[in-house]
């Protein structure tokens, strides 16, 4: 299947920018770049409609914006308890070593990067939301231009949920804008989560289950993955009774199970495996650089930026912590499966020794860990920097633990406890019977054990400083780490937005 792609930019504050590429889709929703029409002559037929969505896909695959990188894991990792930055110390990317020990700036590069790609997202997601409508009924199968605009709608809800869970209330834009109507000021954060629901809610009622997209489909948005994400969107504002309606018909549906063994999960097989809701596609078969947002950048710079350094070719960054360790239960087998411990063997990248690495770290992560062998050929761009590893963005584990965790809040601690269970007995599963035991606690204890549980199951995935900052429990958790109440909740908003906007953004408190 060939999907043509039309990207569509321009420089301003929230950095839309010109320029239209042609798309193959390999695995997926990958592509190569060519050169393609004006906005003038597009948007005339059903191709145009695909192409014009498959751009809106295209930034969730960005590592590399604005000249510098950025991934989820760099903002719920590395402030959090569960790992700090890495690479080679201290001064290895200073701007990264300020996220991890909230000395975070306006002007960190990072932050200004990963604000870029989601406002190309949602531009090139109002674009498909705007023009496709347009196109003539004879040029369009009228399925599949609903399909079209319901994916736009997921991912227009998917780019803004990632900007209100850093920034809070940020620019509501739901239309392509002139140029009049460039410099946007901040909507409040209740605002954004409203259209994050009626988005997904929307998107819900019109895309297919997973089990009925054909495999050349793989990665597009689901009704679970809307389902899903709009679940955490009630959680995050603790709409608890909604919440749990949500995550039961995505429970109900039948389409999604825990799978055998979580040790499967973030291999190469386990992709799009039954857990999966939703999962953002890679290939380092485009070549590309760095991840480039100029270029081809389906490859995935998460796994040579985890891998350790030394002998085994990565640059070690998000390093885990002894307290996420000492969170695992005894004889926990998803501790082996998450981090590296000294004397473990790392695939055909050798034996984990502190001498082999050259630095004095009792631990790796181990989940988006790829082998030397694991690299396919490229044959263009640089091959050290394009990984495969899918993006595990939801899965089903978080799903039922969210469905926990609005269950307890909601008096149905039995319920509660169902979920929760279910995630332990999974994890326990073809090991010891007498390890990770059900649950049977009831009031705080039971409500303490659901967070415990999030934090082993979803460890290094990039959400536990969002989890615990969601949670109220910022100062309790990460005031040893540098957290100030009224302040770190959000990150700062990119000075440099702030400048292109002259001044219509306003930052902050106590940035």
């Amino acid at each position: 299947m060939t999907f043509k792609k039309v990207i569509t930019m321009k420089n301003f504050a929230l950095v839309i920018c010109t320029a239209l590429l042609m798309v193959s889709c390999n695995k997926n929703l990958d592509k190569l770049p060519v050169i393609g029409e004006l906005d003038t002559n597009f948007y005339q037929n059903e191709q145009d409609a695909l192409s014009a969505l498959t751009a809106a896909y295209d930034p969730l695959q960005y590592n590399y914006t604005t000249i510098v990188y950025h991934f989820r894991w760099f903002f719920g990792d590395f402030p959090s308890d569960d790992a700090i930055k890495g690479g080679s110390g201290q001064t290895d990317q200073p701007q990264l070593e300020e996220i991890a020990t909230y000395f975070a700036t306006p002007s960190n590069i990072h932050l200004n990067a990963d604000w870029t790609a989601k406002y190309i997202g949602i531009y090139r997601a109002n674009i498909v939301l705007e023009k496709v409508p347009e196109i003539p009924q004879s040029e369009i199968n009228e399925d599949i231009r609903q399909r079209i605009l319901a994916e736009a709608k997921f991912l227009r809800a998917y780019y803004y949920f990632d900007l209100v869970t850093m920034y809070g209330g940020v620019p509501l834009i739901t239309k392509v804008l002139s140029p009049s109507e460039y410099n946007q000021p901040r909507a409040s954060a209740n605002a954004i989560w409203t259209l994050i629901e009626q988005d997904l809610t929307e998107a819900a009622e019109v895309l297919p289950e997973k089990s009925e997209y054909s495999a050349s489909d793989i990665g597009r948005a689901t009704k679970g993955a809307a389902l899903g994400l709009l679940t955490k969107a009630y959680i995050y504002q603790s709409d608890w009774v909604s919440a749990q309606k949500t995550a039961e018909d995505l429970i109900n549906s039948g389409e999604y199970s825990l799978g055998a063994d979580f040790d499967e999960i973030f291999v190469k097989d386990g992709e799009n495996g039954p857990g999966s809701i939703f999962e953002i596609q890679r290939s380092p078969l485009g070549g590309g650089y760095w991840g480039s947002v100029n270029g081809s950048n389906e490859g995935n710079l998460t796994n040579i930026y985890q891998i350790a350094r030394g002998q085994f070719g990565g640059f070690g960054f998000n390093i885990p912590q002894q307290s996420l360790v000492d969170e695992f239960e005894t004889g926990d087998p998803r501790l082996s499966s998450t981090v590296f411990r000294v004397g473990d063997t790392m695939g055909d990248r050798g034996v984990f020794t502190k001498a082999a690495t050259g630095f004095d770290h009792d631990y790796y992560a181990k989940k988006y860990f790829v082998s030397r062998s694991e690299h396919e050929e490229i044959n263009i761009g640089d091959p050290l920097m394009n990984g495969e590893s899918n993006d595990r963005i939801l899965r089903y584990a978080d799903l039922l633990l969210m469905h926990a965790e609005a269950a307890y809040h909601n008096g149905q601690e039995g319920v509660a406890r169902t979920s929760l269970n279910a995630v332990r007995e999974r994890a326990r599963r073809n090991a010891n019977p007498g390890i990770l035991p059900d649950v049977n606690a009831s009031g705080q204890q039971l409500l303490d054990a659901i967070y415990h549980e999030r934090r082993v199951e979803l460890a290094l995935e990039g959400l536990r400083f969002f989890d615990v900052v969601r949670q109220g429990r910022g100062p309790e958790v990460f005031g040893p780490l540098g957290f100030i109440a009224g302040k770190h909740e959000v990150f700062p908003i990119p000075q440099q937005q702030i400048s292109l906007s002259n001044g219509t953004l306003t930052q902050n408190p106590n940035y």
